[in-house]
């Protein structure tokens, strides 16, 4: 078949080599343009110029001289893998079995750009990956092949995604693509009454209501790292907690103290009583600072046993 690959990132790099592993025909590449300054360079469009692909970077994916340029690679099969924008029908419709795309999740649960955060933030217990065929709707599509893996208590969304959810994903590309070729891909239906959709992952998502169980607090903190991190505010002044770990579970016991109380600051961090359990805050990031650990937060903003963090109330 000709594939016509639409990617970015180290994830789509590799399954672009795994596609041209496999013996897979690609006959263009297409990428985000280039960001002015980056101190990256983009290794999907790196590998493209390397294997004399012909490449295209639109600033859309909907406009008219990308669909001429599909268009004129007379493709079988469109290959989505790390996709931000919407496809649009027309350029869809151009290839023979139209398209397919990578989503990290077990679909039709969380379907949106951040499903791994909202996994994590919603203490699932396991994810996955599932890769189909794309349509006009948000990952609505019909099922190719879907595998899942277990959600660790210590992963966050970088473990989860990089250790996990990466490795699988490159492998199912490449089986999906191969089903295809061979005329054996299933197209199973997604069950809308199964469906979840959860918004792209914002600020104002992921601010730290301390009269939350620390489970719940912890489970915002890996969810919403690196980026942006779980937001929370003491004298006045923002940041995110970046690393925390819960130090205390039992939630029979009603709290001897007010929710967002300093309990200890050490050299471990700072301990946070929250509405059932504690919460070890152990790295903190903040505009002023960069990434720190909050030990060392704690002494440059002197932050001391009995301050209160304000408990703020995230808007989804």
């Amino acid at each position: 078949m000709r594939l016509v690959i639409i990617g970015q990132a180290p994830f789509g790099r590799e399954c672009l080599q795994a596609l041209v592993n496999q013996g897979e025909e690609i006959v263009g590449a297409i990428t985000v343009p280039d960001v002015p300054g980056a101190k990256k360079p983009n290794p999907f469009k790196e590998l493209a110029l390397e294997l004399n692909i012909p490449l295209i970077q639109p600033k859309n994916l909907k406009n008219k001289e990308l669909y001429e340029w599909v268009k004129d690679k007379r493709p079988d099969l469109l290959v989505l893998v790390f996709v931000t924008q919407f496809v649009s029908k027309e350029i869809i419709d151009l290839a023979t079995y139209g398209g397919i795309n990578y989503h990290p999740s077990i679909l039709p649960k969380y379907r949106g750009g951040s499903a791994i955060s909202w996994a994590l933030i919603n203490g699932e217990k396991e994810t996955g990956v599932t890769i189909h065929y794309i349509d006009e709707g948000v990952d609505t599509g019909d099922i190719i092949l879907q595998e899942s893996v277990p959600i660790d208590f210590g992963d966050t969304t970088v473990t989860l995604y990089y250790n996990k959810l990466f490795p699988l994903g490159v492998r199912l590309v490449s089986e999906a693509v191969k089903l295809i070729k061979e005329g054996r891909a299933p197209r199973i239906p997604q069950d809308p009454r199964l469906a979840t959709f959860q918004p792209a992952l914002k600020p104002e998502h992921t601010v730290v209501d301390w009269r939350q169980m620390a489970v719940s607090i912890y489970n915002l903190v890996r969810g919403s790292v690196p980026i942006p991190g779980a937001i929370t505010r003491l004298k006045g002044k923002d940041f995110a907690i970046v690393e925390a770990s819960v130090q205390d579970t039992d939630i029979w016991e009603k709290p001897p103290r007010l929710p967002g109380e300093v309990l200890d600051v050490s050299e471990d961090g700072i301990l946070v009583q929250a509405g059932l359990g504690s919460l070890l805050i152990r790295k903190i990031q903040s505009k002023e600072t960069g990434k720190v650990n909050a030990a060392d937060f704690a002494k440059t903003s002197d932050i001391k046993k009995g301050d209160l963090f304000e408990s703020l109330v995230p808007r989804v």
